[in-house]
C-alpha cells in the first residue's frame, strides 16, 4: 500500500497540536523528527519485490522543505511586525505631552473648556453641535452660519451647564452634511493593546488608534518647562 509521509506527518502533527500547543520552533523540530522516523520505517517495511519509487521520497522531502520554509517566513514576518510595532510605540512615545487633535464622536468633559474643530465641505447657513449625555438628553451648541473649510469651536461646560462625564457628539448642518469632529487634547500615554495594536490615551477624548490623530500641535510651554526641570534634577 502506498503511503505519503508528508500527509501522515502533517496529520500526526495536527493531532499533537490539538492536544498540547507548543512553540512554533519546537513544533517544526518535532515534525522533522517524526518525518524522519516515518521515512525510515517506510523504507524498512517496503515490499522488496515492489520497492517504492525513489522519486516519491524526493517529492516528500521537497514538500517538507517547502513547509519548513513557509513556516520560517511566517515567523520572520511576525517578528518583523513586532519590531515595527515596537518602533512605532517608541516614536509615538516621544510625543507624549504634546497637544494633538483627534477625530472622535465622543468628548470627555470635566468642567474645563475643550477646543475642537469641524471641517465642512460646503457652506452651512445654520450649524449646531449636539452633545448627548449618558441619559440620552441632547445639549445644543449653536455655531451659526459657517463657510466651507475647517472651523474651530470651544465647548464651555460651565456656561452650558454640563456636568462632568462622557458625551456623544454630532454636527447638524443646513445642507445635511455630517462633518467629522476633531477634539484637542494632551497625549497622555502610548501602549500596545491586547491584540497588538497601538493605543493612544488622549485627554478629553479617551483611548483611540493612531489613525484617529489628525494633527500634532507640539508640547505646551508648561510641558516643556516640566520636562526641562526633570532633566535638570536628573
Amino acid at each position: 500500500m502506498e503511503t505519503n509521509l508528508f500527509t501522515n506527518a502533517a496529520g500526526a502533527g495536527a493531532a499533537n497540536a490539538g492536544a498540547n500547543a507548543a512553540p512554533a520552533a519546537n513544533t517544526m523540530s518535532d515534525s522533522k523528527e517524526m518525518f524522519t522516523k516515518l521515512l525510515v520505517a517506510q523504507i524498512r517495511n517496503q515490499d522488496p519485490l515492489e520497492p517504492s519509487d525513489p522519486s516519491q521520497f524526493v517529492q516528500q522531502l521537497t514538500q517538507l522543505s517547502q513547509t519548513e520554509a513557509m513556516q520560517n517566513l511566517a515567523s520572520l514576518t511576525s517578528n518583523s511586525a513586532s519590531v515595527l510595532q515596537s518602533m512605532q510605540v517608541l516614536a509615538m512615545g516621544g510625543q507624549v505631552g504634546s497637544e494633538v487633535m483627534a477625530q472622535t464622536d465622543t468628548v470627555k468633559l470635566d468642567g474645563a473648556k475643550v477646543n475642537g474643530a469641524i471641517t465642512l465641505s460646503g457652506n452651512s447657513s445654520k450649524t449646531t453641535l449636539v452633545l448627548t449625555d449618558g441619559a440620552g438628553q441632547d445639549h445644543e451648541l449653536a455655531l451659526g452660519p459657517l463657510s466651507a473649510g475647517q472651523v474651530p469651536f470651544s465647548i464651555d461646560p460651565t456656561a452650558m451647564g454640563l456636568p462632568a462625564g462622557s458625551y456623544k457628539m454630532k454636527v447638524v448642518t443646513s445642507s445635511g452634511e455630517l462633518p467629522p469632529v476633531d477634539i484637542a487634547g494632551r497625549l497622555n500615554s502610548v501602549r500596545l493593546g491586547s491584540n497588538g495594536s497601538i493605543v493612544l490615551s488622549i485627554a478629553n477624548v479617551g483611548e483611540v488608534a493612531p489613525s484617529n490623530v489628525t494633527a500634532f500641535n507640539g508640547k505646551s510651554s508648561t510641558a516643556v518647562a516640566a520636562a526641562g526641570a526633570a532633566n535638570t534634577t536628573l
